[in-house]
């Protein structure tokens, strides 16, 4: 169900038109669109604030256009990703209002500037990961993220990486975008306190089996508070990174709200 939708039903329910329990059920229908070949889950911006993404992979032309024709009419910042220059302009072809960034391979249809708030760093071992470390940028900051693009910082010259520690350090969730042997993962987890979220690209020679050796030794990390994501889901890392750093600036909005006044009783050290 639509904003729009969901508003026209809550006024319904407080004019009284519409009593209570008629309201539940047909919010527990979940609405969607039945196009045949996909359903267009309007409901989902309720659940979690954020309009259904298409996954243009694996999609035709005819069934991608259908998508986001729907979406657009009810809904601004709908992502489309995996999808290339054709895709864009089939996309472009039906919903004119929409932007391409062709590194991360991703469309947001009837883009709307949002506030972007708190701070995702999003952190890439070399430049061959940027495409999946933009993925995961643009998909925060269209979901109303601040990001900090950290990027070709790997550990082959981690003094690259020693270098940016300040921005490290002010992040509240830090993504970490690395091929090869994935070893940066373990090294920013050894370095933050904030959660990580490292997502292992399919970058590097045969031996990388084309990112399974950087999820395995992601997955083996020693740093607590790293979690993994799936090879190359640079949007799953970002999406997820959006969902904590919201949750961060929340935490300290009610500390500041709630915030004691100080007894004096702060732990001091002695001096040597």
């Amino acid at each position: 169900m639509d904003g729009n939708l969901l508003k026209s039903l809550l006024e319904n329910v407080q004019n009284g038109s519409v009593d209570l329990d008629s309201a539940m059920k047909l919010l527990r229908k979940l609405p969607f669109d039945d196009l045949g070949y996909a359903k267009v889950d309007y409901h989902r911006c309720v659940r979690q604030g954020v309009p259904e993404v298409i996954f243009c992979q694996g999609k035709t032309i005819a069934q991608i256009q259908g998508i986001a024709t729907r979406l657009a009419q009810n809904f601004c910042n709908v992502l489309a990703s995996r999808a290339d220059s054709e895709v864009f302009r089939a996309i472009k072809e039906v919903v004119s209002s929409c932007h391409y960034n062709e590194l991360a391979r991703m469309v947001v249809i009837n883009p709307k500037e949002v506030e972007k708030i708190g701070n995702i760093a999003i952190v890439s071992a070399g430049t061959s990961d940027i495409p999946v470390a933009e993925e995961s940028a643009i998909t925060a900051e269209t979901l109303g993220n601040r990001v900090n693009r950290i990027y070709d910082v790997g550990v082959a010259g981690i003094h690259r990486l020693l270098n940016c520690c300040e921005d490290l350090f002010e992040a509240n969730v830090v993504v970490v975008v690395a091929g090869m042997e994935g070893a940066l993962a373990s090294v920013v987890g050894g370095l933050v306190a904030s959660p990580v979220i490292a997502v292992p690209t399919s970058v590097g020679y045969g031996a990388s089996f084309g990112g399974v050796a950087a999820l395995l030794s992601m997955l083996n990390c020693c740093a607590s508070g790293v979690s993994v994501v799936n090879i190359d889901n640079g949007f799953g890392a970002g999406f997820q990174a959006g969902l904590i750093n919201k949750l961060a600036v929340k935490r300290d909005e009610n500390e500041s709200v709630h915030k004691p006044v100080s007894s004096g009783c702060g732990l001091h050290l002695a001096k040597m």
